[in-house]
């Protein structure tokens, strides 16, 4: 099984960070597990223009391999101006929505205000449903007071989210494989 961690910013790092530690969980609980992160920072992503996936090439192509070949999510971003960034957006434009469907999804978010947790319940969980994915049903935001000045993870409350959150997906993840795809939704 392969979890995919996206940090899906081309700015900042508070995102990678959050997704970093929670792959880094699921990797120290479940050694079997690969792990793999992909920050969009170090890509150079076409913009969707509307066309099959598979005519893209470069980094682009690459991306859509990477993100298609994966079993289950974590994925990051930070709220800007009160929505997910332009970066992630057009990578789930990129991905067709039939290489998401029947897999886990897990979200994070970071934000420098607190009610912009909201935008995973608001945004990323019907994108997600759009795509007939499954989404854990815990989260982890963290806020700007939640990191060091070394952009270090502090806050007590947050990595015990990250625990619970690296547990949930594991779990979904595990159970999904073990009914051997019997339940499939089209």
């Amino acid at each position: 099984m392969k979890l995919l961690g996206i940090s899906g910013t081309i700015t900042g790092s508070k995102p990678r960070v959050v997704v970093q530690k929670v792959l880094d969980e699921v990797k120290r609980n479940n050694p079997e597990i690969e792990v793999e992160l992909l920050d969009l920072k170090d890509y150079n992503i076409q913009f969707c223009d509307g066309r099959n996936p598979s005519t893209y090439t470069g980094d682009t192509k690459k991306v859509i391999d990477i993100v298609s070949s994966a079993d289950f999510y974590i994925i990051g971003t930070p709220i800007f101006q009160g929505s997910i960034t332009g970066a992630l957006k057009n990578l789930f434009d990129l991905i067709h929505p039939k290489d998401f469907r029947n897999k886990v999804m897990g979200f994070i978010a970071t934000g420098g205000t607190y009610q912009h947790y909201l935008v995973i319940e608001n945004q990323l969980k019907p994108i997600a449903g759009y795509f007939r994915a499954f989404v854990a049903p815990g989260f982890v935001y963290a806020h700007n007071d939640h990191f060091s000045s070394q952009n270090e993870l502090v806050d007590k409350e947050v990595l015990d989210r990250i625990t619970a959150l690296s547990e949930e997906v594991v779990l979904m993840q595990k159970a999904l494989k073990s009914s051997n795809s019997a339940v499939q939704y089209n």
